[in-house]
């Protein structure tokens, strides 16, 4: 039986991409020994199972949503459009499974085929995937599924290490906000840096924390 498991990292974050991943495994032949939720997990240990799940699953894909689509779209169709993309990804290696796991008690992929979700702005890993027209059956939601199956703990890695490397990238172009520390979360640090050097490109305006640090003549 092939299960595909979904999760996404960085709905909370002040700044950065939002990132789904979606694992498809083998119940009989995949085995990733030490999987759980990656928040239970050191950075080290994260970025060895990163490696075991891309080297021993069946397919894995990865799904990225810009801030300036968060902003356009807001939290709820973010995270549906990244689980879409990181689906589209999947479905070129592995298009055929048995059912689909996504962490929480939201189905955020009920209805998709009526969206239109297919945007494509510029500096998106993989924004440019056209996810309209799309059905999928056999999903079901479990919460703390990220602790308690093995694609969806693997899904919540890959989306963790990925969004993180995304993050220490950024780090090197913005240094004075110290990226590779807090990913994006609004801790005192990032709160500090905001107030002290402005607000960049990668920062969710559309969150109160960040809008409120832009002059009103800037947002009109």
């Amino acid at each position: 039986m092939v299960t595909v498991g979904l999760d996404e990292v960085g709905r909370g974050c002040w700044a950065g991409p939002l990132v789904a991943a979606a694992v498809a495994m083998n119940d009989q032949q995949d085995i990733v020994t030490g999987l759980r939720d990656s928040k239970k997990l050191s950075k080290k240990q994260r970025e060895r199972l990163d490696s075991d799940i891309r080297s021993q699953v069946k397919a894995y894909g990865v799904g990225w949503v810009a801030p300036s689509e968060i902003d356009s779209l807001g939290l709820t169709q973010s995270v549906q459009l990244a689980m879409l993309r990181a689906m589209n990804e999947l479905n070129k290696t592995c298009p055929e499974y048995d059912e689909i796991i996504i962490d929480g008690n939201y189905n955020f992929l009920a209805n998709c085929e009526r969206l239109d979700l297919a945007h494509n702005p510029q500096g998106v890993r993989n924004s440019k995937n056209d996810v309209r027209g799309l059905t999928y059956h056999n999903v079901r939601t479990m919460v703390g599924a990220d602790d308690k199956v093995p694609a969806v703990s693997a899904a919540s890695i890959i989306a963790k290490v990925a969004r993180d490397t995304y993050m220490c990238e950024l780090a090197i172009k913005y240094p004075e906000y110290l990226f590779e520390k807090h990913v994006g979360y609004g801790t005192a640090a990032h709160a500090a840096a905001l107030k002290k050097h402005g607000v960049t490109d990668e920062h969710r305006t559309s969150f109160a924390p960040i809008r409120a640090l832009i002059p009103r003549s800037l947002e009109q």
